[in-house]
């Protein structure tokens, strides 16, 4: 019985896994059990930052795993304290959640936000509609996409929807009852939707008249994504909170929320906790990642990033069937006017890993690390691809 089918027999049927088994990776290559080689612009859907067994990380690896794997968080460790004062320091924040995921930073953000709520009766919440926030019942409430609620019954009460980048129907969806506002400045599963400027401005200036806390969500968009540590510094716009996950540890789990001082003092000991969160491994794996954004990567993306639209938009003038390229950095999309499983699969079958993001957009979120002859090659096959399909 091979991996793949090991994997049907056994493992629980959560995802439509294409029919590759991959063994090993190495910059911006994967290669399955077969030897067959890949460049990947999915980069574990915008988790690996450093692309596949990158050296500053392994070494980090092999010597934290020599010394600490995981302790308690009963106890401080320095690579968890280091890894908060740079994230506080980057952020202009004040204080750190360490947890494991994007859903469970979210779920931290929803309960601080009920916290803050509670000291004057509030606890409605606010999210966009084409939004996508987790898979945990907070979060999948907090999630615009109904579809992603059905057959689990009764979701979590007082979460309300408001139409992304329409500041007219966020005003609508207010009410007294409202304690905070929770967006995606650039909205991933949704369609790559980078929100406007002007819309994140008048949100936080209406959640600082009402006394809402305002919350981004940057599990997918942050972390150098687009070409600066935290996404809200590409627009100009601070929240009270921040949630980060996927790319933050370049392929460890970990997850974090930042806040500012006010809304961390609603957190005391017992309200909220992770047993695995800011555990030693993940946390030097964090300041490793960090580091190197901060020492080079970060100006890469801002650069190659423009490349990268520039070749997209190459590739629409070639494709009549491309309707729309959008995005920031190096998390683009493409529209088709057609459905795009398929032609990932072919995508795939000729040596690239992409992905969707809705039924009509395909995906790009390569490694931080993608250089121009990157770029080239992954569009390259991807132009073969739709030239084979006759699109």
């Amino acid at each position: 019985m091979n991996t793949i089918e090991k994997g049907k027999k056994y493992v629980m049927n959560t995802y439509n896994r294409f029919p590759i088994a991959l063994d090993r990776g190495e910059g911006m290559y994967v290669y399955d059990e077969n030897g067959k080689k890949y460049i990947d612009f999915l980069g574990g859907i915008a988790v690996n930052s450093l692309g596949h067994a990158h050296p500053a990380l392994v070494s980090n690896i092999a010597e934290q795993a020599n010394k600490l794997i995981h302790c308690s968080n009963l106890y401080w460790t320095a690579p968890m304290a280091n890894l908060a004062e740079k994230l506080v320091n980057e952020s202009g924040l004040d204080r750190v959640f360490f947890c494991n995921s994007g859903a469970e930073s979210i779920e931290a953000a929803l309960k601080l936000a009920r916290k803050f709520g509670s000291k004057t009766g509030r606890q409605e919440i606010i999210t966009m509609l084409h939004s996508f926030h987790g898979r945990t019942f907070g979060a999948v409430t907090a999630t615009g996409q109904t579809h992603y609620h059905e057959g689990f019954g009764d979701m979590l009460p007082h979460i309300k929807y408001a139409t992304f980048n329409d500041i007219d129907s966020v005003k609508s969806a207010m009410t007294e009852n409202t304690c905070a506002i929770l967006i995606e400045p650039l909205q991933g599963e949704g369609g790559i939707h980078p929100a406007k400027t002007d819309f994140l401005k008048a949100v936080r200036s209406l959640c600082d008249e009402k006394n809402i806390m305002l919350i981004f969500d940057e599990v997918q968009c942050g972390c150098g994504r687009l070409g600066t540590y935290f996404a809200y510094q590409t627009f100009g716009v601070t929240p009270d909170a921040v949630c980060m996950a996927k790319g933050i540890a370049g392929g460890i789990p970990m997850g974090a929320m930042a806040a500012k001082q006010e809304f961390a003092d609603c957190f005391k000991p017992g309200d909220h906790a992770s047993t695995f969160g800011g555990n030693p491994m993940a946390a030097s794996c964090g300041n490793v990642v960090f580091d190197l954004l901060k020492g080079g990567i970060l100006e890469n993306v801002k650069n190659n990033g423009k490349y990268l639209t520039e070749k997209l938009n190459e590739l629409k003038a070639k494709h009549s069937v491309i309707t729309d390229v959008r995005g920031i950095g190096y998390m683009q999309g493409i529209e088709l006017s057609v459905p795009v499983g398929s032609i990932i699969s072919s995508a795939i079958e000729n040596g690239v890993l992409l992905a969707n993001a809705g039924t009509s957009v395909i995906r790009f979120v390569p490694s931080l690390i993608a250089e121009k002859e990157h770029i080239d090659e992954a569009v390259e096959i991807l132009d073969k691809t739709l030239t084979q399909a006759n699109l």
